[in-house]
């Protein structure tokens, strides 16, 4: 260990990352080919709108499962598949000639390989390769979804326009093949693997056994989400998550540059912009962060969704052909506000529910996928009743209000428990870990 310069956890984490940062680039690419897709095909941007919800819901369901897949095949094993998935989804794509094709390829493919790839596996890295640096690892790799996006969106928004949607897929398909050498060569799934400490470790020290016992992780999942179904802020969490899924990833990801073509905005240019939006994600999220150790979560959670909900009711008045100032500050303010809602989310699960808390996140991020999911085909079916996106805009903008109430509406269940045993109606006596492992 004395002779290492670098320690391999960090290469360990360099590789989850590029991983991560192609499965966010792969999951962005829908929102690039909405437009020549309706062109060619002629199919309604509701049709096309199904795929990417079937993709949405996948992900976000597949990953409260993704932990127990690498935990009984290991990490190397999983991503590597979930990476031939994603290429194998997108590749196909090219030979389609069929609406339920496309939901198929880019839906099912495509979702199954990125929920494999989502948040289950930065705990598992981090956990597992990491004492010290934990937090930063964490947010790091959580921030490859970000930079993903910023990465893939202009280059295939240029790709679709100069050589078509093929090119693009295509090109999807070739990079998550790329990835693959990599993770099967360098990720490893235990520092054990190479015979050295994780990072921070004690030398020799025992390393911390798994909280879930390979053979019953996907038993401890739904016991989990069993025991926490039965409390009161599991469902103000999973609500307000599910719409934070709804007014970003379902919305303005997958809507965003449609809504800004109509309005004669070139699909580069929107793209480039919904580029920036991930670009200004990580410094909100590293700010939520700090703001989550030093600011009650709830208080938090109810800022950002009455702010992201005044800024959608504001936006179909921003759109216009050209990226004129007051739409880049709604961009830098989205961008900011994109997922600042993670970190207090993730503090009030731990909070609430003690040891399976980062599980029962799990169950709350697959509401989040879920609102997403509903929102990318209802917006689809928005644009084709109406003609344009305003009423989704609106009907999203109150959506993200009444997220706040839910968020706000957990300071009575605080106050409740504070004050004396949490009865029924508050739900917040969760029962103990032992109870439901």
């Amino acid at each position: 260990m004395t002779t290492r310069r670098l320690h391999p956890a960090w290469l360990v984490a360099a590789i989850a990352f590029i991983a991560l940062l192609g499965a966010a680039g792969f999951r962005a690419t829908p929102s690039v080919m909405l437009r020549p897709l309706h062109e060619e095909f002629g199919w309604s941007l509701g049709t096309i709108s199904a795929a990417v919800s079937v993709n949405l819901l996948l992900y976000g369901l597949t990953a409260p499962f993704a932990a127990a897949l690498m935990e009984k095949f290991g990490m190397r094993r999983v991503v590597a598949g979930a990476l031939l998935l994603v290429s194998a989804g997108s590749g196909l794509t090219v030979f389609m000639q069929a609406s339920w094709q496309l939901v198929l390829c880019w839906g099912v493919l495509v979702g199954l390989g990125t929920g494999s790839m989502a948040l289950g596996f930065v705990a598992i890295v981090a956990n597992r390769w990491f004492v010290q640096r934990r937090g930063l690892v964490t947010g790091v790799l959580t921030a490859g979804g970000a930079t993903g996006q910023l990465i893939f969106l202009p280059v295939l928004a240029q790709l679709t326009a100069a050589q078509g949607w093929r090119t693009a897929a295509l090109t999807v398909a070739g990079a998550a093949l790329l990835v693959v050498p990599l993770v099967w060569w360098w990720l490893r799934d235990r520092p054990a693997d190479l015979g050295v400490d994780a990072y921070g470790a004690e030398p020799g020290a025992v390393p911390t056994a798994s909280a879930v016992p390979p053979g019953s992780a996907a038993r401890h999942a739904l016991r989990s989400l069993g025991a926490a179904a039965r409390t009161r802020p599991f469902w103000l969490l999973a609500g307000g998550f599910a719409i934070c899924g709804a007014t970003t990833n379902g919305l303005v990801g997958t809507h965003f540059i449609p809504a800004a073509h109509d309005h004669g905005m070139t699909e580069t240019t929107a793209a480039g912009l919904l580029a920036l939006v991930g670009l200004f994600d990580i410094v909100g999220t590293v700010a939520s962060g700090w703001l989550t150790d030093r600011v009650d979560s709830r208080l938090l959670l109810g800022g950002y969704y009455a702010l992201r909900g005044l800024s959608l009711l504001v936006l179909p008045s921003l759109f216009a052909a050209t990226a004129h100032p007051s739409m880049v500050v709604f961009i830098l303010f989205y961008g900011l506000d994109w997922v600042a809602t993670v970190p207090p989310t993730v503090a009030l699960c731990r909070e609430y529910f003690g040891a399976s808390g980062a599980v029962v996140f799990g169950w709350v991020f697959a509401s989040h996928q879920f609102g997403a999911a509903i929102a990318a085909t209802s917006a689809g079916l928005v644009r084709d009743r109406f003609g344009d996106y305003d009423w989704a805009w609106y009907g999203a903008g109150g959506l993200a209000l009444a997220a706040s109430l839910l968020s706000l509406m957990l300071l009575a269940g605080k106050r409740t428990r504070n004050g004396g045993p949490a009865g029924p109606g508050i739900g917040l006596a969760f029962p103990q870990p032992a109870n439901i492992t």
